[in-house]
C-alpha cells in the first residue's frame, strides 16, 4: 500500500500519496493535487481565468476522484437528434435551448463557476442554473458549437451534465426530505434527553444540587447535544460560512452566530464548572427551527410539483400503426413518433401528442391541462391534446404535434420561463431581508454589551434570544411562498402563469380590454351572407376565398374552408400568398391577383368604390369582407358567430367588482356595438387596426387604468405585450401564446374570474405574510431586548413566524 502524508489535494481534498508530484499554480502559488485528473481539472479551471472559483467555494466537489472528462466520441451520444428529441427544442433565430441537471454542485460558487465558464465558450448565448433544483438551461447556436462539447467542458471543470429527468429530480427532492427528517430525528433526540438532564437543575434550584452531580449532568447535556449542534444544525453553519465568505449576510447568520454562541458559552461554564448552561435551549431551538423548515420544505414542494406533474402526464410508449388503414400496429417509444403517423389510444390511456381524431367516437378528460372537470365529447376530425386521457372508446389519432412542438410541451416551457424570472416583491422583500440581518446584528450587540454591564449573568442568553427571536425568513418567504402556491392553484385550474409579474398585475387590474372574435365570442364564424356580381357562383368565390386564406391562422379563414368543405369544393392552388395585418390577405389564384378583406384594403387593388347595394352589409352584426381583383369587385360576405356561453356572467363579475369593461375589435363596427349591447359593455369599438388598439390601451394607461388585455390572434399581439397584464385564450394563436402573461388554457371565460379571485386573494395573503412578519418583529425583538425571551422561546417563536407564513400561503390551494 502506498503511503500518504498529512498534505491534502488542493481541488478536492483527498490526502496526496507520497510517491505523487501533480501542482498547479493558482493565483501565483503552488498547489498541490493528487492525481493527474484533478490536475488537468485545476489547470482547465486557471486558464479559463475563472480561479476566483477557489476563493469563493465553502465546500469540496461532491464526487473527489479523478475527474477526467469523457471522451468527444462517448459524448457525441448527444449530439444525436433521436437522443435530443426529448430534451432538446428550438428557440429563437434558429438556436437550441436544453434543460440540463448538473452534478457536483454543492454551493452557490459552483454556480457561478458553471455559468461564467459555460458562457464563455463560443456560440453558447444562455447559461441559467437554479441553485435549488440543480437544473439548467442552455441556449447555444448549433453551428459554433455542439451540445456534446458543453457538456465536455463542464466535465473539464469536475462536474458531471445530464439531460433533465422529471423522476431524477423528484429523487433528489426525497433525498432532502430524509436528510431533513434524520436531522430532524437526532435534534429531537439529543432534545428531550438533554431536557431530562436539565430538570433536575431547574426542580432543585441554585445550591440545592450537589456539586458533582450538577457537573456530571453538564457533561452528559454537553455529549448529548454534540450531535445537535454538529449534524442537525450543520446547514446553517454552512450557509452561514458561506454567505460570511461572499460578503453577505443571509438570514442564516443570526442563527449560526446564535446556536454557536450559546453552545460555546455552555461548553467553557462546562469544562470551568462556572457559570450557566444553555444545552437545553440550544437543542429545543434547533429543533423547533427544523421543524418549521421541515414543513415549509414540504409546502414548497408540494407547491412546485405543478410542472413535474405535467411532465409525467405523457406515456413512455405508443401504440402506432405499421401502415395506415391497415390493422398491424407496434409498440414504440413516444419519442419516436413523428408527425402524420397513426397511433391507436384505447380507453383509459392517454394521448401520447396532439393530433386530429380519424376513426372512432369517445371522450377525452383535459382536466389537468384545461382546468374543464367534465369529459369532453370527441369524435372524427376532432384535436385531441397530448396528456389527455381517452375515457370511454379506442380512437386512431393522426398526429399533428410531437415533442417539444405539443401543446403540452409548450404550456412547461411557459411555466418554466415564469419559475425562473423573479417578482419585483420578491426582490424587494430579499433587498429588506438582508439590511434587516444587519440591523439585528447590530441590535444583538448593543443589547449584549448593555447587559453585560448591567446584569453579566443574563448578558448570553439575552444576546442569544434577540439573535435568534427574530424571523427575517417570514419576511423573505411571505411573497415567494403566496406566488408559488397560487401559479401551482391556477395551474389546476387551467390558468397558466407564464410572467412572474402577472398574479400581482392582475390582482391589481382596473380596466379589462377584450378583442371580440375568439375571445368574448367562440371564435367559429360562419357565413351568413354572400352578395355576388352577376355570372359568379356562391362556390366559386368560397373556392377563391379559401385558396387567399390557406396560410391563416385566423377564425374568418376556418369558416371560408368549413363553407367550401360543405359546398363540396376544395381549395385552389395560391401563389404569392401575403397578408396584412388588421386588414386583409392577398394573393395570385391562376395568374390574377386578388384581396379579400376590409372594403378600404380590397378597394386600394380594385381602383373603384364597391356596389351601393353592398353599402346595406355594414349595418348588419356582422363582420363584413369583401374580395375583389384589379378593377372588379367580386363578392361580399358576411361572417358572424355565437358568444361564449358564460361570457354575460364573466362580464357581469367584472363589471360587479369594480372593474372597467371595454371591446376593441378590428371587427365591423356594427357586429361589435352588437355585441357590446347584449353585454352591457358600453364601450365598444369596432374597425380597430393593431395600432390603434395600441395607441388606444397606451391612452388608458396614461389615464391612470391598470389595463388587462384578453385576446386571441396575431393582431392581438402588439397591444397584449402594451398591457399591465395579458391574457391568450389557450386555442388562439401559438404568437398570442407565447406573448402573453396568462394563458386560459380552456375555451371558458369563467377561467378568468376564477383567476382575478385568486390572484385578488393572493395579493391579501401577501399582506397579510408582511404584515404577520413586521408585526412579530416589532414586538418579539423588543421583548428578547428587555430580558423576557429565554433562548429556547425565541427558537418556537422564529418557527412559527415562517411555518404560518407558508400554512397561511397554503389556504390558496383551497377552491375558491
Amino acid at each position: 500500500m502506498t503511503e500518504e502524508h498529512e498534505d491534502q489535494c488542493y481541488h478536492c481534498g483527498l490526502p496526496i500519496p507520497r510517491d505523487v508530484k501533480h501542482s498547479v499554480s493558482i493565483d501565483g502559488v503552488r498547489r498541490e493535487m493528487c492525481c493527474i485528473g484533478c490536475m488537468a481539472v485545476a489547470q482547465s479551471i486557471v486558464e479559463s481565468g475563472l480561479t476566483e472559483y477557489y476563493r469563493h467555494r465553502d465546500s469540496l466537489p461532491a464526487s473527489p476522484r479523478e475527474a477526467l472528462p469523457v471522451e468527444l466520441k462517448e459524448l457525441g451520444l448527444f449530439d444525436n437528434l433521436d437522443f435530443q428529441r426529448r430534451f432538446v427544442r428550438e428557440a429563437e433565430g434558429g438556436e437550441k435551448e436544453a434543460d440540463l441537471i448538473l452534478e457536483g454542485i454543492t454551493c452557490s460558487a459552483c454556480v457561478w463557476l458553471n455559468e461564467r465558464h459555460v458562457m464563455g465558450l463560443p456560440g453558447v448565448r444562455l447559461v441559467h442554473i437554479n441553485y435549488a433544483t440543480r437544473r439548467a438551461r442552455v441556449r447555444w447556436d448549433e453551428e459554433k458549437i455542439k451540445l456534446s462539447e458543453i457538456l465536455a467542458a463542464i466535465q473539464a471543470i469536475g462536474y458531471q451534465a445530464y439531460p433533465y429527468d422529471a423522476e431524477r429530480s423528484e429523487q433528489v427532492a426525497q433525498r432532502e426530505r430524509r436528510s431533513a427528517l434524520w436531522r430532524l430525528f437526532v435534534a429531537g433526540f439529543g432534545m428531550m434527553q438533554v431536557m431530562m438532564y436539565a430538570l433536575p437543575a431547574y426542580i432543585a434550584g441554585d445550591g440545592d444540587m450537589a456539586p458533582d452531580i450538577d457537573q456530571l449532568l453538564r457533561w452528559a447535556s454537553l455529549l448529548l447535544t454534540l450531535p445537535v449542534v454538529f449534524y442537525s444544525a450543520a446547514p446553517f453553519f454552512r450557509r452561514a460560512l458561506r454567505d460570511l465568505r461572499l460578503r453577505r449576510l443571509g438570514m442564516d447568520v443570526p442563527v449560526a452566530l446564535g446556536v454557536g454562541t450559546a453552545f460555546t458559552a455552555s461548553c467553557w461554564a462546562t469544562y470551568s464548572g462556572t457559570g450557566e448552561v444553555y444545552f437545553d435551549s440550544v437543542a429545543m431551538f434547533v429543533f423547533f427551527l427544523l421543524c418549521g423548515r421541515f414543513l415549509e420544505m414540504l409546502a414548497r414542494q408540494r407547491a412546485v410539483r405543478g410542472v413535474e406533474e405535467l411532465g409525467k402526464v405523457i406515456p413512455a410508449f405508443a401504440e402506432r400503426f405499421v401502415v395506415y388503414p391497415g390493422q398491424e400496429t407496434e409498440r414504440v417509444a413516444v419519442s419516436a413518433l413523428n408527425v402524420n403517423q397513426y397511433v391507436r389510444v384505447k380507453p383509459g390511456e392517454v394521448f401520447p401528442a396532439d393530433g386530429v381524431i380519424v376513426e372512432g367516437v369517445s371522450s377525452a378528460d383535459e382536466s389537468l391541462l384545461t382546468g374543464e372537470s367534465r369529459p369532453i365529447a370527441k369524435e372524427r376530425g376532432a384535436a385531441v391534446i397530448g396528456g389527455a386521457i381517452n375515457v370511454s372508446a379506442p380512437l386512431v389519432v393522426r398526429l399533428e404535434r410531437v415533442g417539444d412542438s405539443t401543446r403540452l410541451a409548450g404550456m412547461r416551457q411557459l411555466m418554466d420561463r415564469a419559475a425562473s424570472e423573479k417578482p419585483g416583491l420578491v426582490t424587494l422583500a430579499d433587498r429588506v431581508a438582508g439590511w434587516f440581518v444587519v440591523t439585528l446584528l447590530v441590535l444583538a450587540s448593543g443589547t449584549g454589551i448593555y447587559w453585560w454591564a448591567y446584569d453579566s449573568g443574563q448578558a448570553l442568553w439575552v444576546f442569544v434570544s434577540v439573535l435568534v427571536v427574530s424571523c427575517p425568513c417570514a419576511l423573505s418567504l411571505a411573497t415567494p411562498a403566496a406566488l408559488t402556491v397560487a401559479t401551482d392553484h391556477l395551474a389546476r385550474l387551467g390558468v397558466l402563469i407564464t410572467r412572474s409579474h402577472a398574479i400581482e398585475a392582475l390582482s391589481r387590474a382596473d380596466h379589462f380590454v377584450f378583442d371580440k372574435t375568439g375571445t368574448l365570442s367562440e371564435g367559429k364564424m360562419q357565413i351568413t351572407q354572400v352578395k355576388v356580381i352577376d355570372g359568379v357562383s356562391r362556390s366559386d368565390v368560397v373556392v377563391l376565398a379559401a385558396s387567399l386564406e390557406k396560410a391563416s391562422e385566423h377564425a374568418l379563414a376556418k369558416a371560408f374552408f368549413n363553407e367550401a368543405s360543405r359546398l363540396g369544393v376544395a381549395p385552389r392552388g395560391a401563389d404569392a400568398l401575403g397578408a396584412v395585418t388588421g386588414a386583409g390577405v392577398t394573393g395570385w389564384v391562376d395568374g390574377i391577383e386578388y384581396r379579400l378583406g376590409r372594403m378600404s384594403y380590397v378597394e386600394d387593388l380594385v381602383g373603384k368604390p364597391a356596389p351601393a347595394e353592398w353599402g346595406m352589409l355594414l349595418e348588419e352584426p356582422g363582420t363584413i369582407v369583401v374580395l375583389g381583383s384589379v378593377g372588379r369587385w367580386i363578392a361580399a360576405f358576411c361572417l358572424d358567430d355565437r358568444l361564449r356561453e358564460d361570457a354575460p356572467a364573466a362580464i357581469e363579475w367584472l363589471q360587479k367588482h369594480r372593474v372597467e369593461v371595454s371591446i376593441f375589435s378590428g371587427d365591423g363596427s356594427a357586429a361589435v356595438r352588437a355585441c357590446g349591447e347584449s353585454l352591457g359593455i358600453a364601450d365598444a369599438r369596432g374597425e380597430m387596426s393593431p395600432e390603434k388598439k395600441h395607441d388606444e390601451v397606451e391612452l388608458l394607461q396614461k389615464g391612470g387604468a391598470i389595463v388587462a388585455m384578453t385576446g386571441d390572434g396575431v393582431n392581438d399581439a402588439p397591444v397584449l405585450a402594451k398591457a399591465h397584464v395579458s391574457i391568450a385564450m389557450g386555442g388562439g394563436t401559438d404568437l398570442a401564446r407565447t406573448q402573453a402573461d396568462i394563458v386560459l388554457l380552456g375555451s371558458s371565460l369563467r377561467m378568468l374570474t376564477e383567476a382575478v379571485r385568486l390572484c385578488r386573494k393572493t395579493r391579501r395573503i401577501i399582506a397579510q405574510n408582511l404584515g404577520w412578519a413586521l408585526a412579530y418583529n416589532l414586538v418579539a425583538i423588543p421583548l428578547a431586548m428587555l430580558g423576557m425571551v429565554t433562548p429556547w422561546m425565541a427558537g418556537i417563536g422564529m418557527s412559527a413566524s415562517s411555518l404560518l407564513v407558508v400554512l397561511n400561503a397554503t389556504r390558496l390551494q383551497r377552491k375558491t
